[in-house]
């Protein structure tokens, strides 16, 4: 299922047991209530957790961080993971990290990696 909001598209797939999302494009605090509604509604409460992707996200501000700390938070209390993949080099990385978020959330160069973390959860 895929839905765009604003400057940001959310793509859904399942990899097996294991939810994917992906955010194409920027999340900003125009459209951080939709896409953590998305995200949250994506991961069943059979799911290891959530790989989310954010190799295609070009924007992230500090709204952004927040729902992702949010969202990390809503999994913990349902004893699932959030992995974050993306790319090593690039701003959206340097943010997490610099954030903290990267301390309490995995964060993987690709989403296969995510995927195969979250996996070896069941």
């Amino acid at each position: 299922m895929n839905g765009m909001t604003g400057l940001v598209q959310v793509v859904e797939r399942h990899d097996g047991t294991v939810p994917v999302c992906e955010l194409k494009g920027e999340l900003d605090a125009s459209n951080v209530e939709h896409v953590l509604e998305r995200l949250t509604s994506c991961v069943g409460n059979e799911a290891p957790g959530l790989a989310l992707d954010l190799a295609a996200t070009s924007y992230l501000d500090s709204a952004g961080v927040r729902i992702l700390f949010e969202l990390a938070r809503r999994l913990r209390a349902r004893r699932q993971e959030l992995r974050i993949a993306v790319p090593n080099s690039g701003i959206v990385r340097r943010v997490l990290v610099l954030t903290a978020l990267g301390d309490i959330v995995p964060l993987d160069d690709n989403v296969d990696a995510s995927i195969a973390a979250l996996r070896a959860r069941v």
